[in-house]
């Protein structure tokens, strides 16, 4: 820099001969320290320059045409300063072009600094240099100086100090690029050394709680020893810090308010270990004295007191005084109290009043202000969900008090549609308490929801069988007859469609067709449902060759109604079906009971009427991490038997009149409950969740004379995949750890069942296009054909892990290993892998 700004300034100095731009005469300026002159600046030009503005480097130097200047003086060498402090240029030289009188022309001549052609890493895996290249910030066509080289080091340096790499080296040498005139190539060396791992955590001043103690609230800071396979030793200095906020926050919780780090420092072992010493100062430990409140009117101090749930004598936590006054996760808390009735305007303020020893009084200032009531609710985000469907599942409407547990309860039922990214549903209250109301804005991110399935399976007595299904969850049959408004298809209305075809050539194929509207007539949540399903068996002959020695034709249609209930709470819902299967049978018989039986060729009719009552307050259907899922479902065809006049003890009644009209009723009790163990530290963090499920299903005849039917039955065993078994009108139940269908009383199945789950869930991704978990679970169930034998607590056992993968596009994907440990007669007990398509219910 001293060398620019002595060739800048011999150059202004010392005599110049000036040739002028008209070959009229020449004129000389011979400066004089003694005796400077001032002149007018007549103009000014810049040459030399290919890239800069040259009115912009006029502009840098501050000097106009008009201007006075003295020469020699400083205001030439202002201008070059100017123009070196942008760091635009390597070299200046000032000189004059001309001289009229006492009007001066100048010219700048400048040399820019060379720019980014490019710049390459040496020492860096690939994976690393899309991040480094980010992180680092620099850009091709920019001037290279010294300034981007140092911040460029030490980016990455930084990069690789976050991964433990404390050692790391990084040199950035310049090269002249030769194809590109006047710019530079960068070479970013990198020796990353080894990862530094932490030797030992020197604590000292710790009286009150010891070294481990402290070390376990260090939850990424740990120290190096040989039996913590799968604890990382590395130091990162972000988790450093927070780790050392870690223990400040312990000793507060524990009443040790005024506790420090007062000192701490990471020195260097070897080229391969650190140790981090750090000195406490603990301080006193307090507890709570009085506690008073001030400025409540609507709620008196009993109350208040009984709902924050702290009293004298207790040890000091701010952070739990905090949480009791404003957001407590497990119970309640006092903005709860208010905000739930309307008082939007409330706050609360704790003051420590008086420390009196080792007690502090706190008095509860509160200001309550009026309620509020929602004036306009509005969404954005829903670039393909209408409107209506969103706003018609929140709990909040104009005109109606505010409350915080409706706007927490309408986040929830916005998240169930399961249209939307449940992690970035925002709701946003905009108070205005000049008039007492306050709009609620709902801010939604759409995410696919349709799904497809293509898949194939081994169907056992039928080998292959493949599977097609679409299903659309948010269509809108309304747009059917616009096609314009289609992307691809017709959605938006909340509706769901959904086909499948299931086949295996001509031996078998199933099809399928069902449409909800969840909102029949757009008023109420009451939902109206149809589907249509047609099903054909055909045996193989192995005499002909053709799938003609025998066959069976199921046709089904369900028709359902259900709504949402009030009470006991608007958690639960209802709903009821009118269901006709007919089972058209020629020459057919199975491995799974219809020809055991003895009913080979016929038809039968199936008329049931099913209702269920449900209770939902899962908090996402996806992975939750709280509340319970309860179903009760009973299924119940007339009691024919009753009226008909058929005499079903005669033992010689023909199969065709005992199964014309099948008779039973079936009962299926499912409960699930989700219990985070480890709640997440952070809102939208992850969550360790123990999910716990009981299963207990009925199937009883209303004469024990008329038997149950051919069709009717409990299958356990495997992954739980209806698959071709449908047809035979069974219930598979799942049972990881043992064969497919496998368990079961009497080949046709059994009539009641019980299993019992306990998983233990953790997320390993929750992002919108993938969302991924992996689980332990253990798990035991049986199947009986009467009550008799029935024991709720003699079930075969299994253990395991698994994974389960959800994409929009195909549903939920489940793999799992078990290990059964009961072995069913005529198997051997051992380890089974199971695949799963969708969320299974059993």
């Amino acid at each position: 820099m001293k060398r620019f700004f002595l060739i800048a300034l011999i150059s202004i100095l010392l005599p110049i001969s000036v040739l002028l731009a008209q070959p009229i005469k020449r004129e000389y300026i011979n400066p004089s320290y003694s005796n400077p002159e001032q002149y007018i600046i007549g103009g000014i030009t810049v040459s030399g320059i290919q890239f800069l503005d040259p009115q912009a480097v006029i502009a840098i130097t501050g000097l106009k045409v008009g201007d006075p200047i003295t020469i020699p003086g400083e205001d030439i060498t202002n201008a070059i300063k100017k123009l070196w402090d942008q760091g635009l240029i390597g070299d200046v030289e000032v000189s004059v072009q001309n001289l009229e009188g006492r009007k001066i022309f100048l010219d700048f001549n400048l040399k820019e600094r060379a720019r980014l052609s490019r710049f390459v890493f040496k020492g860096v895996k690939k994976n690393d240099e899309k991040d480094l290249s980010d992180k680092i910030g620099i850009a091709k066509g920019k001037i290279v100086n010294d300034a981007m080289i140092k911040n460029a080091q030490k980016k990455v340096k930084d990069f690789y100090l976050d991964k433990g790499f404390l050692n790391a080296e990084v040199t950035i040498t310049q090269v002249k690029d030769t194809v590109v005139a006047n710019s530079i190539i960068l070479k970013i060396n990198v020796d990353k050394k080894r990862k530094v791992r932490i030797r030992n955590i020197i604590i000292e001043g710790n009286e009150s709680f010891k070294d481990k103690k402290l070390k376990r609230k260090m939850k990424k800071t740990k120290e190096k020893r040989w039996y913590k396979l799968f604890t990382t030793s590395k130091l990162l200095k972000k988790e450093y810090e927070q780790d050392k906020a870690n223990v400040i926050d312990y000793y507060n919780s524990q009443g040790y308010r005024d506790a420090e780090i007062t000192f701490d420092t990471i020195y260097k072992l070897n080229h391969k270990s650190v140790n981090i010493k750090m000195d406490i100062d603990e301080g006193k430990k307090y507890y709570f004295g009085n506690i008073t409140w001030t400025g409540n009117f609507i709620y008196d101090d009993k109350t208040l007191s009984r709902i924050l749930a702290i009293n004298k004598g207790d040890v000091y936590n701010l952070a739990n005084l905090q949480k009791r006054l404003n957001y407590n996760p497990s119970g309640a808390d006092i903005s709860s109290l208010y905000l739930d009735d309307g008082y939007l305007f409330f706050s609360v303020d704790p003051v420590e009043v008086l420390i009196n020893g080792d007690s502090i009084d706190i008095e509860m200032r509160i200001y309550e202000g009026p309620q509020a009531t929602i004036k306009n609710v509005t969404v954005s985000g829903n670039t393909k969900t209408h409107d209506h469907v969103v706003l018609r599942e929140i709990r909040t409407y104009p005109g109606q008090k505010f409350s915080r547990a409706d706007l927490i309860r309408s986040q929830r039922e916005i998240g169930q549609l399961g249209y939307f990214n449940a992690e970035t549903i925002g709701v946003n209250p905009i108070p205005n308490p000049q008039e007492g109301t306050v709009d609620i804005h709902y801010t939604v991110e759409e995410k696919p929801s349709d799904q497809i399935e293509l898949s194939g399976g081994w169907g056992g007595y039928f080998g292959f069988v493949g599977t097609l299904g679409l299903v659309f969850n948010n269509f809108s049959a309304r747009n059917l007859s616009k096609p314009k408004t289609w992307s691809p298809l017709p959605a938006g209305d909340g509706q769901r469609l959904a086909l499948r075809l299931q086949a295996n050539g001509r031996a078998y194929q199933t099809y399928s067709l069902s449409f909800t509207e969840p909102w029949l007539g757009g008023r109420r949540p009451q939902s109206f449902s149809i589907s249509l399903s047609r099903s054909a068996q055909n045996l193989y002959n192995n005499t002909t060759g053709k799938y003609n020695a025998g066959h069976l034709y199921v046709t089904a249609a369900t028709v359902s109604l259900g709504r949402e209930l009030k009470w006991p709470d608007d958690y639960f819902s209802l709903s009821n079906s009118l269901s006709f299967v007919r089972y058209d049978l020629d020459n057919y018989s199975s491995l799974y009971g219809i020809g055991i039986t003895g009913f080979k060729t016929g038809y039968a009719n199936n008329f049931s009427f099913i209702t269920s009552i449900s209770r939902n307050s899962v908090n996402d259907f996806q992975f939750p991490t709280g509340g319970s899922n309860l179903n009760l479902t009973i299924t119940a065809t007339p009691p024919y038997s009753l009226f008909n006049g058929i005499n079903y003890e005669n033992p010689n009644l023909s199969k065709q009149d005992r199964f014309r009209y099948i008779e039973f009723h079936k009962w299926m009790l499912d409960q699930s409950w989700f219990v985070p163990l480890i709640p997440p530290r952070k809102p939208g963090g992850r969550s360790l969740v123990l999910n716990l499920r009981a299963h207990l299903g009925f199937i009883g005849s209303y004469k024990k004379s008329t038997g149950i039917g051919p069709f009717e039955r409990f299958i356990m065993g495997g992954s739980g995949i209806t698959g071709y078994n449908f047809l035979l009108g069974s219930d598979i139940i799942g049972l990881r750890g043992y064969q497919d269908n496998i368990i079961k009383p009497v080949p046709e199945g059994g009539t009641i069942f019980d299993k019992l789950v306990a998983e233990i869930r953790y997320p390993v991704n929750l992002s919108p296009a993938l969302s991924v978990f992996v689980l332990g679970f253990f798990e035991g169930g049986n199947n009986w054909n009467n009550f008799q034998d029935f024991n709720p607590f003699k079930v075969y056992r299994s253990a395991g892990v698994g994974t389960r993968i959800f994409m929009p596009a195909f549903g939920m994907i489940g793999l799992d290993w078990g290990y059964g440990f009961d072995a069913f007669p005529g198997y051997n007990k051992g380890s089974k892998v199971t695949f799963t398509i969708g969320q299974q219910i059993r």
